[in-house]
């Protein structure tokens, strides 16, 4: 119920997910009737994979989160995170309020042992063809060094086993690749993470969030954030300036024609819809952040990803490496 045109975007996705990815259930969490109207435009679902779970109460875009979250017990996000808790579901998956999904993620489901503060991964593509992950893209808006070195941590694990990585490179955004630049945040992680059993090359800068350099990319979640949203401007902009120029002569038409194949592929790349959601590391469970702009494309892979998650073991191997980490600046428990 949590994105820009709920619920035809989360119901549409979830009829698609079940289509494409053999196994695969979803229990829809809302207001039922209103949900079983949207469910009805659909004649095709009938028969598919596909349950409505009541909630009598949404969280808007627009509230406070930690109030909303105690204020609202029967909401979306509660029903559906508690369907995770209590082993009916393997994953959960909102395109809601960000900050309202992390605050009920970590009040009904609580965070794995050693984790101070749960982060938000996001995968870009590059232009060396692997994919690199930013963490944290909006979870914390004020983070400490001891946070960032274990987003550092959690980052290259989810890495390691989503895209069979042995050992991901990891930096840490900043302004200069010189280990004095930056503020007191980034040079007392900085510390940190040096003494941490990674792939840590140093700090990294903005560019090289695309050009394959690195491929884990540590910082604060509102830098991560405005990052993020920079990103899906410029991606855009870009598609806005691309049709006008392939529309400005019978030339340039002639030559998209030809060349439609190859502005797929382009698009398609840098669609975020297909790179579905955040993952929510470090709370027991699995927990998927989509945008609020989702589509039902972006809500399919955001299935997918859940699915992935839940299927590679990462919270076994989060909880795990950084209870080794703990003796090295993380995993103090406190915040």
């Amino acid at each position: 119920m949590g994105s820009d045109r709920a619920p035809k975007p989360e119901i549409e996705g979830a009829l698609l997910a079940v289509r494409h990815y053999p196994g695969v259930r979803v229990l829809l969490v809302g207001p039922e009737e209103r949900l079983r109207q949207e469910l009805a435009a659909h004649p095709t679902a009938a028969g598919l994979p596909v349950d409505v779970v009541n909630a009598t109460q949404v969280i808007g875009m627009d509230e406070k989160p930690v109030q909303a979250v105690r204020s609202k017990k029967d909401s979306s996000m509660h029903v559906g995170l508690r369907l995770v808790k209590q082993c009916k579901a393997i994953g959960f998956v909102t395109a809601g309020n960000t900050g309202a999904a992390m605050t009920a993620a970590k009040m009904v489901l609580g965070t794995l042992p050693g984790v101070d503060r749960p982060a938000l991964a996001n995968v870009f593509p590059t232009s060396a063809g692997r994919p690199s992950i930013m963490i944290d893209v909006g979870a914390n808006v004020d983070s400490k060094p001891q946070n960032l070195a274990q987003f550092a941590v959690m980052g290259e694990i989810y890495y390691r086993a989503i895209f069979s990585a042995a050992k991901p490179s990891v930096g840490l955004l900043s302004i200069g690749e010189e280990e004095t630049k930056g503020n007191e945040l980034t040079r007392q992680t900085f510390a940190l993470m040096k003494e941490l059993p990674l792939n840590f090359i140093g700090n990294v800068e903005g560019r090289d969030l695309y050009n394959g350099k690195v491929e884990v990319i540590v910082c604060d979640g509102f830098v991560g954030n405005v990052a993020l949203k920079i990103s899906e401007g410029l991606v855009e902009a870009v598609r806005y300036l691309l049709r006008g120029s392939l529309k400005s002569t019978v030339a340039s038409q002639v030559g998209a024609l030809l060349a439609r194949k190859a502005f797929t592929d382009f698009g398609r790349k840098l669609d975020p819809s297909e790179y579905g959601g955040a993952p929510l590391l470090g709370v027991k469970g699995v927990s998927i952040v989509g945008h609020g702009a989702s589509n039902a494309n972006a809500i399919k892979n955001a299935i997918r990803v859940a699915k992935q998650f839940y299927e590679s073991g990462v919270n076994n191997r989060i909880e795990q490496e950084l209870d080794g980490a703990r003796g090295l600046g993380t995993g103090t428990g406190t915040d």
